[in-house]
C-alpha cells in the first residue's frame, strides 16, 4: 500500500520537491481520503427484508491558500495515489462541460436536466478532484447548489484546491444570497483546510529567472522550453475555456498555467470578456513568439494590449519571448502613444516580486 507520504519523500528525495511544514500537515487529510476509499466500512444492516445501505462515503476536502503553495502538486499525489475512478480537472473547464450538456437536454426536451447529467458524472466517477474552485458566473453560481447537492447524495466524493476561503467564492455577485447554501452545503460535506505555507514555491522556480527573452529566437525557444518543464514537470494537456458560446483553445495547460503563441491568443477575434476569462483561469501564461507591432497587425496589437490589462488586473504572472524590447515593440503608426502604458506594464511585469500577492 502506498500512502501520500510515500509519494510524497520519493519526490523529495528525487529532487522534485522541498519538504514543506504546511503540505505536511494537509498530506493527513488526502490520506485520510485515500485510506477509506481503499477500504470502506461495510454496508450498514437496515432490516432483514432491506438491503443494506451504502457506507457512508468519506468527507472530501477544500484546501485553500495563495498562489504557489503546493496545492495542485498535493492534488497530483493524491490522485495518483487513488485506485478508484477519479477524474482530475479544473473546475472552470468542469462547469463549462455541465453547461454544455444541460443546454443539449433541455433542447431534447428534458424537463429538469441536472438529475441526469448528476448522475452521469456519478457513476463515471467515484472521487472529483478540482483545480481552482472559484465562481465567477452567475449561471454557475445558480448552477452548483443543485448539482452537487446531487452529486454528494450519489456517493461523490469532491477535493478541491482554491485561492479563497469558502465565505468568499462569488463574493460581491449577483444574487449572491441565492448561492449562500452551496458554501454552508461545502462546509458540511468537506473539510476545510489552509495550506498556510509562507513559501511560494512558483515563484521561487522562477526567482532570479529571466522572463522576458528577447529576441525570440531558437535559444529563447529552449530556455522557455526548460522552465515550463520544470514548473510542469514535463507534463501539460490542453484546455478550452468557453466564454458566451465562443471557444478559446490553451494548447498547453498545467495547474493554472498555460504556454500558448501570440497569435493563439492575439490573432482571433476575442474580446475584454475572453481575456478576462483566461486571466481569471490562470495564475501564469507563457506567451511566445510577440512580434512588433503597428499598420500591419493593428488588431492583433488592440487585442495584446487588452490581453496584458487583463492579466495585469488579474497579477497573472507572464513569461514572454519578444521580437523586441517592450519599449521597442510598437514605435510607430497609431496606437504607438497609447502603447506605452503596456510597455510600462510588460517592464513591470518582469520584476521578480510582481504577482506575488496571495489572489
Amino acid at each position: 500500500m502506498t500512502t501520500l507520504m510515500d509519494l510524497y519523500d520519493r519526490r523529495i528525495a528525487e529532487g522534485r520537491l522541498k519538504r514543506d511544514p504546511a503540505q505536511l500537515e494537509a498530506l493527513p487529510e488526502l490520506e485520510r481520503i485515500r485510506a477509506e476509499l481503499a477500504n470502506p466500512p461495510p454496508p450498514q444492516k437496515t432490516g432483514f427484508f432491506r438491503k443494506p445501505k451504502p457506507p457512508e462515503p468519506p468527507k472530501g476536502l477544500y484546501l485553500w491558500g495563495g498562489v504557489g503553495r503546493g496545492k495542485s502538486m498535493l492534488m497530483d499525489l493524491f490522485v495518483e495515489s487513488l485506485d478508484v475512478p477519479v477524474r482530475r480537472v479544473h473546475f472552470h473547464a468542469f462547469m463549462q462541460e455541465i453547461q454544455s450538456e444541460l443546454h443539449e437536454l433541455r433542447q431534447q426536451g428534458v424537463e429538469d436536466p441536472v438529475k441526469p447529467m448528476a448522475k452521469k458524472v456519478s457513476d463515471a466517477v467515484k472521487v472529483l478532484a478540482f483545480d481552482e474552485m472559484q465562481i465567477t458566473d452567475i449561471a454557475d453560481a445558480m448552477l452548483v447548489g443543485r448539482l452537487f447537492e446531487q452529486l454528494f447524495a450519489a456517493g461523490t466524493v469532491v477535493v478541491t484546491t482554491s485561492n479563497r476561503v469558502p465565505d468568499d467564492l462569488y463574493k460581491d455577485g449577483l444574487n449572491r444570497q441565492l448561492f449562500l447554501p452551496f458554501i454552508a452545503m461545502i462546509k458540511d460535506r468537506l473539510v476545510v483546510r489552509e495550506l498556510a505555507s509562507d513559501r511560494d514555491h512558483r515563484q521561487d522556480r522562477l526567482k532570479g529567472a529571466k522572463v522576458y527573452f528577447t529576441p525570440a529566437n531558437a535559444e529563447a525557444r529552449a530556455e522557455i522550453d526548460r522552465i515550463w518543464t520544470e514548473l510542469t514537470h514535463g507534463e501539460d494537456e490542453s484546455l478550452t475555456i468557453t466564454v458566451k458560446g465562443r471557444k478559446i483553445e490553451l494548447p498547453r495547460y498545467k495547474n493554472a498555467m498555460a504556454r500558448v503563441s501570440f497569435y493563439d491568443l492575439c490573432g482571433q477575434m476575442l474580446g475584454p470578456a475572453d481575456y478576462l476569462a483566461i486571466a481569471d483561469a490562470l495564475r501564469l501564461l507563457v506567451l511566445e513568439n510577440l512580434p512588433r507591432l503597428g499598420r500591419t497587425n493593428f488588431n492583433e496589437a488592440k487585442r495584446f494590449v487588452t490581453l496584458v490589462d487583463a492579466l495585469y488586473e488579474a497579477k497573472v504572472r507572464l513569461i514572454v519571448s519578444a521580437a523586441d524590447e517592450p519599449e521597442s515593440l510598437y514605435i510607430e503608426g497609431t496606437g504607438a502613444f497609447e502603447f506605452e502604458r503596456t510597455a510600462s506594464r510588460l517592464r513591470e511585469m518582469q520584476d521578480a516580486d510582481w504577482g506575488n500577492d496571495p489572489a
